[in-house]
């Protein structure tokens, strides 16, 4: 059973290790991808919305202060460090280079801005990420015409530590979590396991007392469940025993009686048969009932050996016409050696006409054997019996 115990609890605790596991490797990750993509994308939309000004001022004469005042109010509106690119196409090709920054400490000499180069050659918004000495970065470029031409690239950027620092958050909180879950599944599991083994160690017991003959212990069905089936197949597995139990009493005791009877019969024939004194016509009288005591210990015998009937827990009746009366001067006539040596009388008192009845003659007979044999067996000797 502790075995049972401990390998349910450490089924639930794998179980939910492996979700935990999944959630960690899969789930978090993920969830980190999709914060920076939206990070991103919200960039993008600030590049289209807050751009007009600095879109104004292409072509313009505005001086260096005005432009800066445009990019830092972007900037603001956008909550983002706004970067204005100028656009140039010589002889090493396109190329762009810083015109203003709306951070108060321009800091650019890590910073690339690859994003700045695509969205002057393709003509369009270009979004990305770029690592920095200060961490990841996420970018929106978005180029600004002048005479159908490409002539400045704004970009938008956002340091990604706040989204990592959530990340790393959420990683922690499901540690945390996972921790709690698996040791509250450990305890789930084994007082689960528990519950299952005591239900299993009652049908044990049951089983080791139905072992030792003893039927009466049943086992309660508390839930409809597997085990509860199991229990229910068990009770009625035992009541089908404790009948065939019952039946395997019943035909010793009857084999008992059956067979002690002609075999007394038989020894008190044989001690009257060597009596000398006899004669002919009683001899020939004892011999006739010996022989049929041996008849009816030979059909005795193949009744007792057919199993089946006491599988069946019953017996096959044979009903037929049958004169009791009749009957009871056969059976009775058997007992004639016992009757002698417990010095008794068997008085019949039967009525003249016939007594008709339709029955199992057999059992009618082993009923009466029974009967006589109990009062010889059960009474002081030289009591009189009486068969009416």
């Amino acid at each position: 059973m502790q075995s049972i115990r401990v390998r349910l609890a450490l089924v639930f605790s794998t179980i939910t290790l492996i979700a935990l596991a999944g959630i960690y490797v899969y789930v978090a990750p993920q969830l980190g991808s999709s914060l920076r993509d939206e990070k991103v994308n919200a960039l993008g939309r600030d590049a289209r919305v807050y751009s007009r000004g600095l879109v104004q001022a292409i072509g313009t004469n505005l001086d260096e202060s005005a432009i800066n005042r445009a990019v830092r109010q972007a900037g603001d509106r956008a909550a983002a460090r706004v970067t204005l690119f100028g656009v140039s196409r010589g002889t090493e090709g396109l190329q762009t280079y810083p015109i203003s920054d709306s951070a108060s400490e321009s800091q650019l000499d890590d910073i690339d801005f690859p994003v700045a180069r695509e969205a002057a050659r393709s003509g369009r918004l270009q979004t990305g990420t770029e690592p920095t000495n200060a961490g990841r970065l996420a970018e929106a470029a978005r180029p600004l015409f002048f005479n159908q031409r490409v002539a400045r690239v704004v970009v938008y950027s956002a340091p990604l530590g706040d989204v990592q620092s959530s990340v790393a958050l959420i990683r922690r909180q499901i540690l945390i979590a996972g921790g709690l879950a698996l040791l509250f599944a450990s305890v789930a599991g084994y007082f689960v396991a528990r519950a299952l083994a005591r239900r299993v160690k009652r049908l044990e017991v049951a089983a080791e007392k139905v072992a030792a003959g003893d039927f009466s212990q049943r086992v309660p069905i508390d839930a409809d469940d597997e085990l509860g089936q199991v229990a229910r197949a068990f009770n009625d597995m035992q009541r089908q025993l404790a009948q065939l139990d019952s039946a395997r009493k019943r035909f010793i005791a009857t084999a008992s009686h059956e067979l002690r009877t002609p075999i007394f019969s038989l020894g008190g024939f044989v001690e009257l048969l060597q009596d000398e004194e006899l004669d002919e016509e009683t001899r020939q009288q004892f011999l006739a009932q010996t022989a049929e005591q041996i008849a009816r210990l030979r059909k005795l015998a193949l009744e007792l050996l057919d199993l089946s009937k006491l599988e069946a827990g019953s017996l096959e009746l044979r009903h037929e016409p049958t004169d009791v009366a009749d009957l009871a001067r056969e059976v009775t006539a058997e007992f004639t050696p016992a009757l002698t040596r417990h010095d008794s009388h068997l008085e019949l008192r039967l009525k003249e006409p016939p007594i008709r009845a339709t029955c199992d003659r057999e059992r009618v007979g082993q009923i009466m054997r029974i009967l006589i044999d109990n009062a010889l067996a059960h009474t002081p000797r030289g009591t009189d019996i009486f068969v009416s």
